[in-house]
């Protein structure tokens, strides 16, 4: 199954382009949950075995199509405003805990929080949310997205470059891929726990949000 999904993706990718790819990221980074993981390593691995794309150009893609994604969440937000968020957004896969949780990690980090959630789980395509709440400046927040997912994109790349080497993992064999994905879930898991869960869980009262969202107004 999983190396049918990547051989689909694959082919799919040689006429899509960077295209694709940037509107994979950009969905990404709204409210669909789709594994950026999913998206750029195969990508690299065309690049690097058949040279139809190139690393740079898969970055490019990936960060405008991150951007462009963010930039939704952020205006949605900014213009719907927060009741309207909390009420609604569970139709599109936003719930109430979410934006909270969220909030909560916004607060911790401020505008550098920006940055560090394009590096890791959950947070990434949620951080636009308090962002646009709070009207943080959108020169700022774009600047911080950008430069988080151009990071992010060449990590991926580069895990690409590396799991494409494994001609096992390649072949499809089961022990290799349950090797490789147990060990990115781990890895994932870890760094949601220790740098996303305990802060998008712990209390945060009220005053430290008011005076977040102050710092964080143009």
């Amino acid at each position: 199954m999983f190396k049918g999904l990547i051989d689909w993706y694959l082919a799919t990718l040689t006429t899509g382009g960077y295209p694709l790819i940037a509107l994979l990221m950009a969905i990404e980074s709204s409210v669909v949950p789709l594994p950026s993981e999913f998206v750029i390593p195969p990508a690299a691995h065309l690049a690097h075995t058949k040279g139809e794309l190139t690393m740079a150009g898969i970055v490019i893609a990936g960060t405008v199509g991150s951007w462009i994604g963010a930039t939704v969440m952020y205006w949605f937000s900014r213009i719907a405003g927060r009741p309207l968020v909390l009420k609604y957004g569970r139709y599109v896969f936003i719930t109430p805990d979410k934006v909270r949780g969220a909030e909560r990690w916004a607060s911790r980090f401020g505008s550098m929080g920006v940055f560090i959630a394009r590096l890791l789980p959950v947070v990434r395509h949620l951080i636009g949310i308090p962002a646009g709440v709070v009207k943080m400046d959108f020169i700022k927040y774009s600047i911080f997205t950008i430069i988080g997912s151009a990071i992010w994109c060449s990590i991926l790349c580069w895990l690409g470059v590396v799991a494409g080497k494994d001609e096992q993992l390649l072949q499809g064999q089961a022990h290799r891929v349950t090797l490789w994905l147990g060990g990115g879930a781990l890895i994932l898991g870890a760094m949601y726990y220790f740098l996303v869960h305990r802060y998008m869980k712990a209390p945060c009262n009220d005053s430290e949000s008011t005076s977040t969202r102050k710092s964080n107004e143009p």
